[in-house]
C-alpha cells in the first residue's frame, strides 16, 4: 500500500488517500479536469498500485493515453447463482487439481469478498393469478435444484470470503442497489470508493450510485476472486449531457428505451459513460438506476452518475445507517467525487440527449435498441385490426405479460404506476385475457411491502399480477410452462404468439419457446397488454373494453397521473421497509453445523454439478492452430443466447435427450442456465438455439434456420451437437467465422466454455463484444479480428476450407490467417490478435484462467 498520500478524512478517525495530491503532483491542476471514472480509478491506483509503477499508471489517466496496461483491484465480486455457481464449481475443480499435484486444497479461496445471490433458478410455472404461486414456484425451484443448492451450501462452509443469499430474496442487482453497496467502503481504518465486478452484464445497475460496477464473465470474476488484478487500458470515457425533463405520463422505461436507441446509434460500445447536466441532476435514483441497468443494451461497459443529493436521499430512503450516509457525503465532497466538483471534467467525446423528446415507447420485436413509439405501432406493422373469434386466440396473441426484472422493479415509480393502472382498470371492470400468463416478479421483497402500504397489492392480484417470485424470471427465459391447451392451439394454428415484459432482453427465442417474439415495455404498459391480449392492437387508440354504461375505455382513461404516482410513492415507500427486509437477510449467523471437507464429494449421477474437465485431456494440451475446420460461419449480431441459450430445455434437443437418458423426467428438465455446473449437459447447449442461422447450411438458396451445421469434409448437414461429437472423436481442431458484434448479450461464460470443449481453437470475427472476448481468452480460445473492409463475404468463405494461424501472439499483433480452399487455393489474410494486454497473452498461453492460476499456485507453494 502506498502511504505517501494517506491522510486523515476530516471529521473522522478514518484515513483516505488524497488522489488529488497524487495527480496534481504529476501535472498541476489535472485532477479538476478528470472525469468521475478516472478519479475513482486513480484512487484505486494510489491506494493499491506498486509505488514504482504508480506515476506511469496515473499518467495514463491524466494524459488520456492507452499505451500501457494498468491494474484495477475491485473491492468485491457479486454473483448470481448460475455464473456464481459455475465459478465456484471451477474453484472446487481447481482444489481437486491442486490436491492431485500435492498442494493444499483448503488454501484455494476467494481473496476478494464474494457475494452470491441465488436469484436465477426460479421458473414461473404458476402465474400470478394463482394465490399460492409464490409458494408453489419456490417448492418447484427447491426440488429441481436440490443438487445445485447442496453444492452452494457446501461452498458457503468450505470457502472463506463467500457470503450466500438464499433463494426467494430478490435479484442480485436490486439487492446490490438497495443494500449491498455501501458506496464508500471502510477497511483497516481506510475509507475508499466501493467498486465491484459482477458475473452478469447488468452489474452496472449500481453505477447509478456513483459506484464503478461492471459486468464481467465468470472466468474474469474467478480471476478477481483469487486476488489477481483486473488489468485494463483506459477506456473511452464519454460524457452524456441530459437536458430538459420528461413529459407528463412518460416513464423511466420510455426514457431508457429512447436512450438505448440513441446511444446505440452513437456507437458507445465498450465505452464508459458519465451522465451529467440539469436533466441528470433532476432524475431520482430509481430513474438513474433504470438507465445504468441497461448499459449492456446500448453496449456501454459502465453508465456512471455523480454522487449528489439524490444519492444521499436514496441511501436514507433505503434505510442505510446515518453514519454511513454521512461518510458517503463527507468522502465525496473531500475527494472530489461530489457532483459540484465535476463541473470542470473534460471528455474525449460528449453527447447530448433531450429528455423532453421522449414519447411513450416499446422495444421489439427482437432487440432492446429497436425502439418503437406506441403511436407508431400501426405504421410499423405491429398493431393492426384483428378479428376476434369467440373461444380462439388471435394471431399476435400476448401469451406472457410479465412485470419483471431489476431494470424496472427497482424503480418505485414504475411499480406504483402499474399498481394504479391495475386499480383503474379494475374500477372500470376490465380484466386480462384468459390466454395471457401474467406475473409480477419484483427484484426485492421491499416492493411487496410498499405495494401493501399503498393498498395496491390486491388490485394487481385481481388482474393476475400476483407476486410469483422475488427473482430473475421471464427476462432470463424462466417463463415456465404454458397452459397445455394454449400451447397446443399455438402449435395447431401456427399462431404468431408474443410476450410483453418490463425487462431488458427480448432476443428471439429467449423469453419462451412458443413466444416467437417479445416486446419490452414499462410496467403499466405490461398491464395494458394483458388486458388487450394481443400485440396487434393500437395501444394508444384502440378500445380496451367497455364500462358498465357501455362507454369505450382506452389507455388514456386508465393511465395514472404523474402527480398521483409521486404522491403514492412519497406516502408508501419508507426506510423501515428496507430495514425490515435487509437487516435479517444480512445478519451474521454463526454456523453451528458440522464442518465440511475441503474437497467436494461430486455426485456421479448429477446433471447439475459435475467436476469440471479443464485440466484434463485435450484441454490440457497444446493448441496448434493448424488444419482447423469451421464449426459455423455466422452473420452479424450473434448473441450469447445463440451460443449457449438459457431458456427451457426441450425434449427433442440434444440436452433434452441426454437428460432423458439420465432418468430426469421432462417436467423437471429445468433451463439450460441451471445445468451449467455440469459440463456434460451444458456443452450440449452449444449453438443449440433454434433461431441460429449458420451460413454453412443452405437449402433452396437460403440459409436454413436451426441448430445445424455441415460436417466436413463429407459435406453432410446434421444437428450441431452430432457434428461436435464427431469432430471431438476425430480430435479435429475447429474455428468459427463470424460477422460484427460477436457475443453480445448476457455475460455468459458457457458461451466460451462450450465452444472450447467442442474443440474450437480460434474465432475470426469482424468484432467482439467486450465481456465475451475476455471469456474466450479466459478459456484459451484465440479471438481474431478481420481488418476493416474484410469479412467472410469478401473472402467468399463457405465453410469447406481449412485454416491455420501464423505469427507471434503479442498484444494486438497482426497475425496471418491462412485459408486453404477445397480446390487447394491458398489465401493469406491479415487479422488482429485480440489478446489486448500482456496479461491476456499470458492467460491464453497457459490455456486459460484456471490453468494459469494452478501453475502460479503450485509454483508459489514450492518456492
Amino acid at each position: 500500500m502506498n502511504t505517501e498520500f494517506r491522510k486523515t478524512l476530516p471529521g473522522t478517525r478514518l484515513d483516505y488517500f488524497d488522489t488529488r495530491a497524487a495527480v496534481d503532483a504529476i501535472k498541476p491542476g489535472a485532477y479538476d479536469t478528470l472525469p468521475y471514472t478516472s478519479r475513482v480509478l486513480a484512487e484505486n491506483l494510489v491506494r493499491r498500485c506498486d509505488p514504482a509503477t504508480l506515476n506511469a499508471s496515473l499518467s495514463q489517466l491524466i494524459d488520456r493515453k492507452r499505451d500501457l496496461d494498468f491494474p484495477w483491484f475491485p473491492a468485491r465480486v457479486v454473483c448470481h447463482d448460475i455464473l456464481g455457481q459455475t465459478a465456484l464449481v471451477d474453484l472446487a475443480g481447481l482444489r481437486d487439481a491442486i490436491a492431485q499435484q500435492g498442494g493444499d486444497p483448503a488454501q484455494v479461496n476467494p481473496v476478494v469478498p464474494t457475494q452470491l445471490i441465488v436469484d436465477h433458478s426460479l421458473a414461473v410455472e404458476c402465474g400470478g393469478y394463482d394465490p399460492e404461486a409464490f409458494e408453489k414456484n419456490r417448492a418447484i425451484e427447491d426440488r429441481r435444484n436440490e443438487d445445485r443448492f447442496h453444492f452452494i451450501e457446501w461452498t458457503k462452509k468450505a470457502f472463506k470470503n463467500v457470503d450466500v443469499i438464499p433463494p426467494g430474496n430478490g435479484i442480485m442487482h436490486q439487492i446490490n442497489l438497495e443494500k449491498m453497496s455501501p458506496v464508500i467502503q471502510v477497511r483497516d481504518g481506510v475509507a475508499f470508493p466501493d467498486t465491484c465486478v459482477g458475473t452478469d452484464s447488468h452489474t452496472p445497475h449500481v453505477d447509478s450510485l456513483g459506484v464503478i460496477a461492471i459486468g464481467v464473465g465468470g472466468l474474469e470474476a474467478e480471476s478477481v476472486m483469487l486476488g489477481r488484478a483486473s488489468w485494463m487500458r483506459l477506456p473511452e470515457i464519454v460524457g452524456v449531457e441530459l437536458t430538459g425533463k420528461l413529459q407528463p405520463g412518460i416513464t423511466a422505461t420510455d426514457m431508457v428505451l429512447a436512450l438505448t436507441e440513441f446511444l446505440r446509434k452513437q456507437k458507445v460500445v465498450g465505452a464508459w459513460l458519465e451522465f451529467f447536466g440539469e436533466g441528470a441532476a433532476a432524475l431520482t435514483l430509481g430513474d438513474r438506476a433504470t438507465i445504468s441497468n441497461m448499459a449492456p443494451e446500448y453496449g456501454a461497459t459502465a453508465a456512471m452518475f455523480y454522487i449528489d443529493q439524490q444519492t444521499i436521499d436514496y441511501l436514507k430512503l433505503t434505510g442505510r445507517e446515518d453514519q454511513q450516509v454521512q461518510l458517503v457525503e463527507n468522502y465525496a465532497r473531500v475527494s472530489g467525487l461530489w457532483a459540484d466538483s465535476l463541473k470542470g471534467a473534460q471528455y474525449e467525446r460528449s453527447l447530448s440527449f433531450d429528455l423532453s423528446s421522449v414519447v411513450r415507447n416499446m422495444a421489439g420485436p427482437s432487440n432492446p435498441h429497436a425502439r418503437v413509439a406506441t403511436t407508431d405501432l400501426a405504421a410499423k406493422g405491429i398493431a393492426g385490426q384483428w378479428d376476434e373469434v369467440p373461444g380462439q386466440m388471435p394471431d399476435g396473441a400476448v401469451i406472457i405479460a410479465a412485470i419483471t426484472s431489476c431494470t424496472n422493479t427497482s424503480n418505485p415509480r414504475n411499480v406504483i404506476a402499474a399498481g394504479l393502472m391495475a386499480r383503474n382498470a379494475n374500477q372500470l371492470g376490465l380484466s386480462r385475457k384468459p390466454w395471457v400468463k401474467t406475473s409480477l416478479a419484483p427484484g426485492s421483497k421491499t416492493v411487496a411491502l410498499y405495494l401493501d402500504e399503498a393498498g395496491l397489492t390486491h388490485e394487481l392480484e385481481k388482474l393476475g399480477f400476483g407476486v410469483v417470485a422475488f427473482a430473475c424470471t421471464t427476462c432470463n427465459g424462466m417463463s415456465g410452462a404454458l397452459d397445455p391447451a394454449i400451447q397446443q392451439e399455438i402449435i395447431d394454428r401456427d399462431l404468431y404468439a408474443t410476450a410483453v415484459l418490463s425487462g431488458n432482453r427480448n432476443f428471439d427465442g429467449r423469453i419462451h419457446p412458443y413466444a416467437k417474439q417479445a416486446f419490452l415495455a414499462s410496467p403499466p404498459l405490461v398491464v395494458a397488454y394483458a388486458i388487450a391480449g394481443t400485440i396487434r392492437f393500437d395501444i394508444e387508440k384502440d378500445v380496451l373494453g367497455l364500462d358498465a354504461n357501455g362507454k369505450e375505455i382506452r389507455l388514456k382513461d386508465i393511465w395514472p397521473s404523474d402527480e398521483e404516482i409521486d404522491a403514492v410513492v412519497k406516502a408508501a415507500v419508507k426506510p423501515e421497509q428496507f430495514r425490515q427486509v435487509y437487516i435479517p437477510m444480512f445478519a451474521i449467523h454463526e454456523d453451528t453445523g458440522p464442518k465440511v471437507e475441503p474437497l467436494y464429494d461430486w455426485r456421479p449421477q448429477s446433471t447439475y454439478i459435475r467436476r469440471p474437465p479443464y485440466w484434463e485431456g485435450a484441454l490440457a494440451g497444446a493448441r496448434p492452430l493448424k488444419g482447423m475446420r469451421p464449426l459455423a460461419v455466422l452473420p452479424d449480431n450473434i448473441t450469447t443466447d445463440h451460443l449457449s441459450p438459457s431458456n427451457a430445455i426441450m425434449l427433442d434437443s440434444a440436452a433434452g435427450e441426454y437428460l432423458a437418458k439420465m432418468g430426469l423426467p421432462e417436467v423437471d428438465f429445468n433451463s439450460y442456465a441451471t445445468h451449467r455446473g455440469d459440463h456434460l449437459t451444458a456443452q450440449r447447449a452449444t449453438f443449440a438455439n433454434p433461431k441460429l442461422f449458420n451460413e454453412m447450411v443452405i437449402e433452396d438458396g437460403k440459409v436454413k434456420q436451426g441448430s445445424l451445421t455441415r460436417l466436413e469434409p463429407e459435406g453432410q448437414v446434421m444437428r450441431m451437437w452430432e457434428a461436435i461429437e464427431t469432430y471431438m472423436e476425430r480430435k479435429q481442431p475447429l474455428i468459427i467465422i463470424a460477422g460484427a458484434d460477436y457475443g453480445q448479450g448476457s455475460s455468459r461464460d458457457w458461451a466460451a466454455k462450450g465452444v472450447r470443449l467442442a474443440g474450437v481453437e480460434a474465432i475470426a470475427a469482424e468484432g467482439f463484444e467486450r465481456i465475451h472476448r475476455t471469456n474466450l481468452v479466459g478459456m484459451g480460445v484465440l479471438p481474431l479480428e478481420f481488418l476493416p473492409g474484410t469479412n467472410r463475404k469478401t473472402l467468399q468463405i463457405d465453410g469447406s476450407e481449412t485454416y491455420d494461424v501464423i505469427g507471434e501472439r503479442t498484444p494486438r499483433a497482426t497475425l496471418t490467417l491462412v485459408i486453404t480452399r477445397k480446390n487447394g487455393e491458398r489465401l493469406e489474410v491479415p487479422v488482429t490478435c485480440r489478446l489486448d494486454t500482456a496479461e491476456e497473452v499470458s492467460i491464453y498461453e497457459a490455456g486459460g484462467v484456471l490453468q494459469r492460476f494452478a501453475q502460479d499456485f503450485l509454483e508459489s507453494a514450492t518456492a
